[in-house]
C-alpha cells in the first residue's frame, strides 16, 4: 500500500482559533494543530488516535476542506471527500430527505443520480416518516443515522468518520459497524476517530497518534494503541 500514490497529503499543516476575549485584550490564539504531517493511501482504512482536545476533529475538517490551513500544504489528488460527524453537514432547516440531496450533490453526483438513491437511503437510515422532517427536530442518533446513510449508498472517495460509529442504539451500531466493513473490503478510504480502541484494532490497516496538535506516532494499530497508552498512563498534557 506504501508504494501507492497518496490520495491526500499533509505537510506541516498548523490551524490557530482566536481565544474569546474581552474588547480591551490583545487577540490571543490557540494553535489546534501545530505541525501535522500524514499521508493517506487509496484503500486503506486509518485509524485516528488523540485525547480530548489534541486536534482530532480539526484534522478532519482540514482533510474535508471546510476549513483551510494557517501555515502548512494539503494536497488533494482529486479526491472526492464526505466528513461524517454529529454536527457537520446539515442544513438545520431543511428536511432529511433535502439534506440527502444536497450532501450527495456536495460529493459530485447529479441530482438524479442522488434522487435515484433515495429510497434506499430511507431505508437504511431507519428514519420513517422523519426523513421528511426538518434536521433541527431530530436527536443526534438520528443525525447520525442519516449522515451515515448518506455516505454508506452514496461513496465518496474518502470517507472521514469522527466518532459516530459509538453512538446511537446497538441495533444501528452494529449494522452501521457491518456497512463499514462491507466498505473497507470494497477497497473504500476510511479515516476513523474512535477512543474504542477495539475498533480501531478491528478495522483499521494503520493508526496515529494526534499530541498536542502534533503527528508523533503511525504503524500498525496495535503498535500505535500501545504508544497511545503508553502516553495516557503518563498522564501526558494534550493540548
Amino acid at each position: 500500500m506504501m508504494s501507492q500514490q497518496p490520495i491526500i497529503s499533509l505537510q506541516d499543516v498548523g490551524v490557530s482559533y482566536k481565544r474569546a476575549g474581552s474588547l480591551f485584550r490583545k487577540t490571543q490564539y490557540y494553535e489546534a494543530l501545530k505541525s501535522v504531517t500524514l499521508d493517506i493511501y487509496p484503500g486503506e482504512t486509518l485509524g485516528i488516535l488523540g485525547r480530548n482536545g489534541a486536534g482530532k476533529s480539526t484534522l478532519l475538517k482540514i482533510i474535508s476542506g471546510i476549513i483551510k490551513p494557517d501555515s502548512g500544504t494539503v494536497i488533494n489528488n482529486n479526491a472526492s471527500v464526505a466528513l461524517l460527524a454529529l454536527q457537520a453537514g446539515f442544513d438545520q432547516n431543511l428536511s432529511g430527505r433535502d439534506n440527502t440531496i444536497l450532501s450527495g450533490m456536495l460529493q459530485g453526483y447529479g441530482r438524479r443520480e442522488v434522487e435515484a438513491k433515495l429510497d434506499e437511503i430511507h431505508e437504511f437510515s431507519e428514519l420513517g416518516d422523519f426523513f421528511f422532517e426538518p434536521v433541527h427536530t431530530y436527536s443526534s442518533g438520528m443525525r447520525t443515522r442519516l449522515g451515515f446513510s448518506v455516505s454508506t449508498v452514496i461513496s465518496p472517495d474518502v470517507l472521514l468518520i469522527d466518532e459516530v460509529l459509538s453512538v446511537g442504539d446497538r441495533h444501528f451500531r452494529e449494522k452501521a459497524e457491518k456497512a463499514m466493513i462491507v466498505k473497507i473490503q470494497s477497497n473504500q478510504t476510511v479515516l476513523l476517530v474512535s477512543h474504542a480502541h477495539s475498533q480501531i484494532r478491528r478495522l483499521c490497516d494503520r493508526a496515529v497518534v494526534i499530541e498536542a496538535g502534533n503527528t508523533v506516532a503511525s504503524g500498525t494499530p496495535a503498535e500505535v494503541i500501545q504508544i497511545y497508552e503508553t502516553l495516557l498512563d503518563k498522564g501526558k498534557t494534550v493540548a
